[in-house]
């Protein structure tokens, strides 16, 4: 396990992803790009074409992965809200959207209430004014 987490350090950065995979792929395209100016010719634009999907197949390995773990996140925390929020909180739980499912779910179970009733007064603009009003941070060491 890393240092502990907390607001200003829980971004993930996947390092293959974000700073080999990535630069490499776009090093390609400018590549390709360029390739096809100076010499036009339907094998250098075959050439961008596979550039271009690299890149939007790489992106799109990412974001899926990332979709797939937000409904496991709001999974597990509707099972959470289930055994720490009173009746009067838990009947309202389908008012929030994914994106402050995943900024409480670094709360902890005893500050999840209040903070819950916050969110559902509309007291927050942004998911991250949700995770800076937190005191007691809950890391999630698993995020992809």
């Amino acid at each position: 396990m890393t240092e502990k987490q907390n607001y200003q350090n829980h971004t993930r950065w996947h390092v293959p992803q974000h700073f080999i995979l990535m630069p490499i792929l776009l090093v390609n395209l400018i590549f390709a790009v360029v390739r096809l100016v100076q010499y036009p010719n339907i094998d250098r634009a075959e050439f961008l074409l596979l550039a271009i999907g690299l890149m939007l197949m790489s992106f799109l390995v990412r974001t899926n992965a990332l979709r797939v773990q937000d409904r496991l996140i709001r999974l597990e925390e509707k099972l959470r809200y289930e055994k720490v929020l009173p009746p009067n909180l838990l009947n309202q739980i389908d008012k929030l959207n994914v994106g402050q499912i995943n900024a409480l779910r670094f709360a902890t179970d005893a500050e999840l209430p209040e903070l819950m009733r916050r969110v559902l007064d509309g007291e927050f603009a942004k998911n991250g004014e949700i995770k800076q009003a937190i005191v007691n941070w809950r890391g999630d060491y698993l995020r992809v």
